[in-house]
């Protein structure tokens, strides 16, 4: 042992504690504005279904549809490879279990549209088919047919459908009620949102909603359609979306991107309307910005340029699809819309070659750090939470197997979980 040093102070305790003090009301407005990622499932994508069109064989059939899809223009990983660029080392991996999840769980997210996909309708109509779906959705989470989420998205607040948007959303979650209670899945959306105020207005909704059943305060959460310039940029140069999520009073779940509208919005021309486009890569960089360690997850759009007609066209189509869902991960946008079966074949291709060519690189790195063994990246623990975040969306998705992740990291999921959502200071301290 070497000569002990001598450990010498200037300051008197009280300084501290009076610079503690000081600080705790920031200390306290970071918890309640910055709480972190929720740590339970993100679904890979949103299914957008009309109203009318919506039925209890919906998600079975757009599953059923993307494999016929799959068995007319890529019956074969080769083939699905050849289309997509793929990997050779990834092709039969990702097929084998493109085809297993859609024969699965073909849909993550389903949203029942009451919005643009079904538009006006006569108020008896718009009330049985409000009706309709809170029965069916209740059904099925009951016999287990059910999308791990599930719900609606209602007309906006704006004044000219504020009313029926409002009932809407009363009939679908009153029937939830009269049918045994809101799903654990439930996700409600809320489109075209250009005013904080409309949240604030929207969330106390909610809460009268909640007091009249009975129901925990905070129960019911919300997603916020970003579609229009005002909801990015308000008149006075601030974001206005970060102020949405402070009005939403910790109900907001996600802000989702609507390639078309915000597009329209700015005056790109059709042709060009596109989630690749500079202005929507400028607002969905506000949109991430603002969200960041709030809690509140970020979603890109869709494309409508649809896999139909000869296989010429499809396979243009998957190329296309598929290569906006690689580029929409690696800006870290982990969720988009899908606006027809047959996306869902090349969102999963996107989704599973994402996570499997870089699973073992990551596993690597996350078991030299728990291990301390070092390496030739020096990580933190920032990164290990990026890391484990990483497997466990890997994990959620299908992409992964729990054993082939414990096999090379020597972790069990909950601890992945422990090291992705750390507590606050948590970031700056050694793994233990």
């Amino acid at each position: 042992m070497g000569q002990q040093e001598k450990v010498a102070t200037s300051l008197a305790g009280a300084v501290g504690e009076e610079i503690s003090a000081s600080l705790a009301p920031v200390d306290a407005e970071l918890e309640r504005r910055y709480p972190g990622d929720p740590g339970t499932r993100q679904p890979v994508h949103t299914v957008y279904v009309p109203g009318d069109a919506f039925d209890a064989g919906t998600i079975r059939s757009w599953g059923d549809r993307a494999l016929a899809a799959l068995d007319a223009h890529a019956p074969d990983a080769a083939s699905f490879a050849a289309v997509l660029g793929l990997d050779p080392d990834l092709a039969e991996p990702v097929y084998s279990r493109v085809r297993a999840k859609l024969e699965r769980e073909p849909v993550e997210d389903l949203r029942v549209d009451f919005e643009d996909g079904y538009g006006p309708r006569p108020d008896a109509e718009e009330d049985e088919t409000a009706a309709r779906a809170a029965r069916l959705v209740a059904e099925a989470y009951r016999d287990g047919t059910a999308a791990p989420c599930m719900g609606i998205r209602m007309k906006c607040m704006e004044a000219a459908v504020r009313d029926r948007g409002i009932r809407t959303l009363d009939v679908f979650l009153t029937g939830l009620m009269e049918a045994g209670g809101l799903p654990e899945g439930l996700v409600l959306t809320l489109p075209k949102v250009t005013y904080a105020e409309q949240v604030s207005a929207f969330a106390r909704l909610l809460e009268a909603f909640e007091k009249a059943h009975g129901l925990a305060a905070g129960r019911l959460g919300f997603e916020i359609q970003i579609e229009t310039s005002q909801a990015i940029l308000a008149t006075d140069g601030t974001a206005t979306v970060a102020r949405m999520i402070q009005a939403a009073g910790g109900r907001a779940t996600g802000l989702h991107y609507g390639t078309f509208d915000y597009s329209a919005c700015l005056g790109v021309s059709a042709a060009h309307q596109a989630s690749d486009h500079p202005a929507a890569d400028h607002a969905k960089a506000v949109m991430q910005v603002a969200a960041a360690g709030t809690g509140v997850r970020v979603s890109d759009g869709s494309t409508n340029v649809l896999p139909v007609g000869p296989a010429e066209k499809v396979h243009d189509a998957w190329r296309l699809h598929y290569g906006l869902t690689r580029r929409a991960l690696a800006r870290a946008y982990y969720q988009g819309w899908d606006m027809h079966p047959g996306h869902l074949p090349t969102r999963y291709a996107a989704v599973f070659a994402f996570y499997r060519e870089g699973f073992e690189q990551a596993a690597a790195r996350l078991a030299r750090y728990v291990g301390r063994l070092g390496g030739d990246v020096m990580d933190e623990p920032a990164t290990a939470k990026a890391l484990s975040g990483y497997l466990l969306r890997g994990l959620d998705c299908g992409a992964l197997d729990v054993a082939e992740v414990a096999r090379l990291t020597g972790l069990t999921r909950a601890d992945l979980q422990s090291f992705a959502a750390p507590r606050r200071g948590d970031l700056t301290a050694s793994a233990k």
